[in-house]
């Protein structure tokens, strides 16, 4: 009997076998479809008819599709919503079809206007973990490598849309940070001292419970994040004594509508704090930076104005790797005017060169 629907309860179910040429290639199903219309069960009879066939004309490997493997795969909320782009795209391709270029592809079609950075995090990232993950579970289909975007590929992608990509990042300075601190309240002046002392992410700043203060021993516990473990981290005892101060605050989870348990600096979310930093920014007469460029700054100060060696910095700042942020994290503060006048200037002549002799 081919696959046919009924209805159990407020739930379509099938039953039945795929057939072929009239000869049926599977046994027995009895599933439910999930759905609560006869439209949305006869559409799951359709799809499991057309990946049996495939699996019986083209072997295992062929049978799981772009939508089947999503469901195999635990999705961040965040890579969930993006993913639900990438089904109504690709989502009834079998895995073996799917190719790096066409992953690549997924940006332009779905977000023209976005830079080509903004493709790959939103699209071929979660995609391709997707694949890979299949592949893990021992699906039968190919894990798959895509190349990055090449820098010719996002200078064009900036052309097309009128404006780069990557803003060069300016870090914290002492100065900014003592200008910003005289206009902002407690909360978010001690975070942005925070972030400077300790190079720590925003999410992980905003995060801060009360139970991740071990302020007797003026230390703080960080949650993991970007592949680095949970650890604690030591902080001054000046930033211990402003973080003892500070009174605690239950913000508002503005999308659920309710109070969240009580936060460090008092935001829900890593992105809370932008407006109000615009506003401090712009009342104090400084440049308005995220606080990423807090973690920039503690490199900086590190490294170009205390001189601290790459190791060291690295270390403290909690990169695996050292070379890394030497060429992402450290800025260079010398004006170039400076630089250029090192040329405009005689070097003192200590005694005639060899060259000078064969001159004359």
């Amino acid at each position: 009997m081919p696959l046919e629907v009924h209805r159990r309860g407020k739930v379509w179910h099938a039953r039945g076998r795929v057939e072929y040429n009239g000869r049926p290639i599977t046994d027995y199903i009895r599933e439910s479809t999930g759905s609560s219309t006869e439209a949305g069960a006869w559409q799951w009879v359709r799809d499991r008819e057309a990946r049996e066939i495939r699996r019986y004309l083209l072997g295992e490997e062929a049978a799981l599709t772009f939508a089947d493997a999503v469901m195999l795969y635990r999705a961040s909320p965040q890579d969930a919503e993006y993913l639900i782009e990438v089904v109504e795209e690709i989502g009834s391709l079998p895995l073996p079809e799917i190719t790096p270029k066409m992953l690549k592809g997924l940006g332009r079609k779905l977000r023209p206007q976005a830079s080509s950075d903004t493709w790959w995090r939103l699209f071929v990232t979660p995609a391709r973990a997707v694949i890979n993950n299949a592949h893990e579970e021992g699906a039968g289909t190919p894990p798959i490598r895509v190349r990055a975007y090449t820098e010719q590929e996002r200078i064009k992608q900036d052309l097309a849309r009128g404006k780069p990509s990557r803003q060069k990042r300016r870090p914290f300075t002492r100065e900014w940070l003592d200008l910003f601190c005289a206009y902002a309240d407690i909360y978010n002046a001690a975070m942005a001292r925070f972030l400077f002392e300790t190079a720590a992410r925003i999410d992980q700043a905003v995060s801060l419970t009360p139970d991740d203060l071990d302020l007797p021993n003026c230390r703080v516990w960080l949650k993991a994040q970007k592949g680095h473990e949970a650890l604690w981290v030591t902080i001054s005892h000046e930033m211990m004594v402003e973080l003892a101060n500070l009174p605690l605050k239950r913000p508002v989870d503005r999308k659920k509508g309710k109070r969240l348990p009580e936060r460090v600096f008092g935001y829900a979310s890593r992105g809370g704090y932008r407006k109000r930093w615009k506003t401090i920014c712009k009342e104090a007469g400084i440049p308005y930076l995220t606080a990423h460029s807090g973690r920039h700054g503690f490199y900086t100060e590190l490294r170009v104005r205390q001189g601290v060696d790459p190791i060291t910095a690295a270390k403290a700042g909690r990169w695996k790797d050292a070379k890394l942020p030497d060429s992402i994290y450290a800025h260079a503060e010398t004006d170039e005017a400076e630089i250029r006048a090192i040329f405009r200037t005689k070097p003192a002549q200590h005694g005639k060169s060899k060259r000078s002799n064969r001159l004359k």
